[in-house]
């Protein structure tokens, strides 16, 4: 998010951040987003978590420091405390003017963000594999970064606005069960030839094959605030995606779409105080179980990919969403925005 310096208010600076980056050798690309408020920071391609931290740390050190000769900050969350969604002024190119005349209100309102992992698969079936696999899991993932407790000035109750705002939009959640790489690109093709999807980036999944990257992309997490815990969900998400290739599929994949939509619903509500419906066995089980039972489950393959380190940085007890309702309660809203612009940039 880009705030102004004083108010910590947003405001639409990203045209200056993209100036600002444009000469600059960099290990990745700022690029805009649907509102002029946001600045996207998209790293290259990575071949280690350790890459990747370092790309991160970059990026958002080069975007600080364009920032505030503009009179601006940065700050890293799912939602901005105060500032209304429906108020941001939209980036003028005709991908987002297409998408806002076509959503309407459910479009204005996605002044969310969230953490976008890309994991490199070698074919397709691999990766239709591994998002099924990952998928389970992924409401454990969403409770554990919730970092959106505000929409609009309100703290509503929810650990994660952004996971219920983003349910708004058509083709949101969970993909429908496929049986096959092929199903899904059929699925797609239809939406596309029908004309009701342009292509399928315009699926906003959880989770979803990227066929022009060779990724699964995971969707899910709502932005951290930390680095050491942006890099951590890095780290346990190209694990989980490793882990999954190793396993079989699950049988009764089907049958598990609404346990994940009941488990999406406590993720997004509850945060770290979520019990959800365990992926296998379907007991209840609370967060802390499920977090730990997940990390030792993708230990080894992180370990064999470089990222183990990084989990230690995962809390199952309190989420940054709480850190924001601490600061908020006690200071009050502008002074919550500060304190997230502030730890945005904080190494480690």
């Amino acid at each position: 998010m880009i705030l102004d310096t004083e108010t910590f208010a947003l405001v639409p600076g990203v045209r200056a951040l993209l100036a600002g980056a444009e000469g600059r050798e960099l290990p990745g690309l700022f690029k805009t987003e649907l509102h002029a408020s946001i600045v996207e920071l998209n790293t290259g391609i990575c071949a280690s978590v350790d890459e990747a931290r370092a790309a991160l740390e970059a990026l958002r050190r080069t975007a600080a420091e364009i920032a505030r000769a503009e009179g601006m900050v940065i700050a890293a969350a799912g939602t901005h405390p105060f500032s209304r969604a429906e108020e941001q002024e939209v980036v003028q190119e005709k991908r987002y003017k297409m998408f806002l005349a076509y959503g309407g209100v459910s479009v204005r309102r996605q002044a969310v963000n969230g953490l976008h992992v890309h994991v490199g698969v070698e074919s397709a079936e691999a990766c239709f594999h591994a998002l099924e696999g990952m998928l389970p899991w992924l409401p454990v993932v969403l409770a554990l970064s919730a970092n959106s407790p505000y929409a609009d000035g309100v703290q509503t109750g929810l650990a994660s606005n952004r996971a219920e705002v983003l349910a708004q939009l058509p083709r949101a959640g969970a993909p429908p069960a496929f049986d096959s790489y092929a199903g899904w690109e059929a699925f797609v093709e239809r939406f596309v030839d029908s004309g009701v999807a342009e292509d399928y980036t315009r699926f906003w999944w959880d989770a979803r094959p990227h066929p022009k990257f060779g990724t699964v992309e995971v969707r899910m997490p709502d932005q951290p605030t930390a680095l050491a815990r942006t890099v951590a969900f890095v780290a346990l998400l190209q694990a989980l995606a490793a882990t999954a290739l190793e396993r079989p599929l699950p049988s009764d994949r089907p049958g598990r779409r609404g346990d994940y939509a009941q488990n999406r619903w406590a993720a997004l509500r509850f945060g770290p105080r979520a019990e959800l419906i365990h992926p296998e066995s379907g007991r209840l089980a609370s967060l802390a179980d499920l977090t730990g039972e997940l990390l030792e489950l993708i230990r080894p393959a992180a370990t064999r990919l470089g990222g183990a380190g990084y989990l230690d940085a995962l809390d199952a007890g309190a989420s940054e969403a709480d850190l924001q309702i601490a600061v908020g309660k006690s200071a009050g809203l502008r002074a919550a925005a500060a304190d997230v612009a502030e730890r945005t940039v904080v190494s480690g």
